[in-house]
């Protein structure tokens, strides 16, 4: 008798990720009634994007009360806009409460996942070795693998060069010359918390935000110990939250032409910190306001107007030693440069490892685009589901809202999976998928994000936004809460393999 194929690990489910999406996937199963599943990460730590992020003054510019999952309320948030540091604590915190150390497996990459359609499962190869997963969970986000552009003559910089995803601890910064590449929701943060120690800091500005007053304090004893007693008024302070934010969508998706009035406000905050005309000048965006995200800082203007900050209202296009040249000519010297360039969003690393039902891989697949059925199928990847996919990225609310909404559509693709019974995969519908984004893409033609006059990481490379959600949060919810079977094609082992299979 031939000898049989070695077997591998099998699991019910295996999440990719420990971020926030990976974490609340893991609680959802459990509650669910599933416990054989798995959680891949490859870093040694939970937290995804709040783990790697550590730079100076890394904060979360959405509220934390609506910046948590509704099912692990936290009474005890020190600020209204808690720093990184809080929000990692808050998710280890939820990895201990809901018993998912047992789940994990630290330092295990994911390298590749290939459908097996003699088996109806994903054979999964890790750093730390292999399994087989019925389902999959992708939960890598859309924020964890950083770009930094292609400059000419990097390589030959003699400082330290890291992105702020990627930043190195051991460099001092103190009375360095440093470079910070990008005005993102990273560097208005960076910039005040390193201005007053460094000698000089240059910041290459490609296009500038629009940036208006973050109301953080410190909450109060009295409110914490509220909270704590009285556990409806944190729910009810994150209703206000939410509500206000709900009422803010019909502007960016319907009517930004009612964001001029928002404009003049942050007008208004620049001209208090910003003096110098010419730099206010340089500082104003000509393009609508939301069209890019809208970004929170008190402290940024100040820090530019600094007698040892300078802008150069242009990118940075080549490097000659430790000269660094702007795409205007400007040159200016420099010990470390530190990227602010954003991440790959469009182009996630991820679909690059994905090899579904024809042999393609998930970027292939997507070549024309992302699409994926309510955010989280794609064609010819059975039982294959990514959280935060494509289209489900929010403007002005919590990620947090559209994570737990795919939650909901996870955990009743896998009660139609129990329904169906025996070895059984959904494959979402060409059709299917197709119909759903031709309406988000429709929707999306009047919003903001499209019609504002910006280019912005919302975009892919042919310029079409695959990125945000063009509603409310109530909206996607209704969307996701259940999995219509007509969307998907039901696949069962073929005939001729099931005695062996099930042997």
């Amino acid at each position: 008798m031939a000898e049989r194929e070695h077997v591998r690990e099998h699991v019910r489910v295996a999440v990719i990720g420990s971020g926030f999406g990976g974490l609340g996937a893991a609680v959802r199963l459990r509650r669910e009634g599933v416990t054989d599943f798995v959680v891949l990460e490859r870093a040694g730590g939970v937290g995804g994007t709040w783990r790697d992020n550590t730079y100076p003054g890394c904060a979360c510019d959405v509220p934390s009360h609506l910046y948590s999952f509704s099912f692990a309320p936290n009474p005890d948030w020190p600020r209204t806009f808690s720093g990184q540091e809080h929000i990692r604590a808050y998710l280890e915190q939820v990895t201990d409460v809901f018993g998912l150390r047992p789940h994990l497996r630290l330092d295990s990459e994911v390298k590749r996942m290939t459908w097996n359609a003699e088996r109806l499962c994903w054979d999964i190869e890790t750093s730390s070795g292999s399994l087989c997963a019925d389902m999959v969970v992708s939960a890598t986000g859309p924020l964890s693998e950083p770009r930094i552009p292609d400059i000419p003559g990097l390589d030959s910089f003699p400082g330290k060069v890291f992105h702020s995803a990627r930043w190195d601890h051991d460099v001092d910064l103190r009375g360095k010359r440093v470079a910070m590449v990008g005005t993102g929701a990273s560097a208005i943060q960076i910039v005040p918390a390193i201005q007053p120690e460094v000698s000089r800091l240059t910041l290459f500005q490609r296009t500038p935000p629009w940036v208006m007053p973050r109301a953080d304090r410190a909450i109060s004893g009295a409110e914490r110990a509220l909270h704590r007693a009285l556990p409806f008024t944190a729910q009810a302070r994150r209703g206000l939250l939410w509500g206000i934010r709900e009422l803010q969508v019909q502007a960016f998706t319907k009517r930004p032409n009612e964001l001029g009035v928002v404009e003049q406000l942050a007008r208004r905050n620049m001209a208090r910190s910003i003096k110098d005309p010419a730099l206010r000048a340089k500082l104003t965006p000509d393009y609508r306001i939301g069209c890019k995200r809208i970004l929170l800082s008190g402290t940024y203007y100040p820090a530019l107007a600094r007698p040892n900050v300078d802008l150069v209202a242009s990118g940075l296009s080549a490097i000659r030693g430790s000269t660094l040249v702007a795409a205007d000519g400007t040159e200016t010297e420099a010990d470390a440069i530190v990227f602010g360039t954003g991440f790959h969003v469009t182009d996630m690393p991820i679909a690059d490892r994905v090899v579904g039902a024809d042999g393609r891989t998930l970027a292939e697949s997507w070549k024309g685009g992302m699409a994926a059925l309510r955010g989280a199928s794609a064609a010819g990847f059975p039982n294959w589901m990514t959280v935060i996919g494509p289209n489900t990225g929010l403007g002005n609310s919590s990620m947090i809202l559209m994570i737990e909404a795919q939650l909901n559509y996870m955990a009743d693709f896998v009660r139609q999976l129990d329904v169906l019974g025996g070895r059984v995969a959904l494959d979402a519908r060409p059709g299917a998928v197709r119909a759903w984004n031709d309406r988000v893409q429709e929707r999306m033609k009047r919003t903001v994000w499209n019609t504002g006059g910006c280019t912005s990481w919302y975009l892919d490379e042919s310029g079409r936004n695959t990125t945000i959600w063009p509603g409310t949060t109530t909206e996607f919810r209704r969307a996701t809460r259940r999995v219509d079977l007509g969307e998907y094609h039901v696949v069962r082992v073929p005939t001729e393999k099931k005695a062996e299979v099930s042997a």
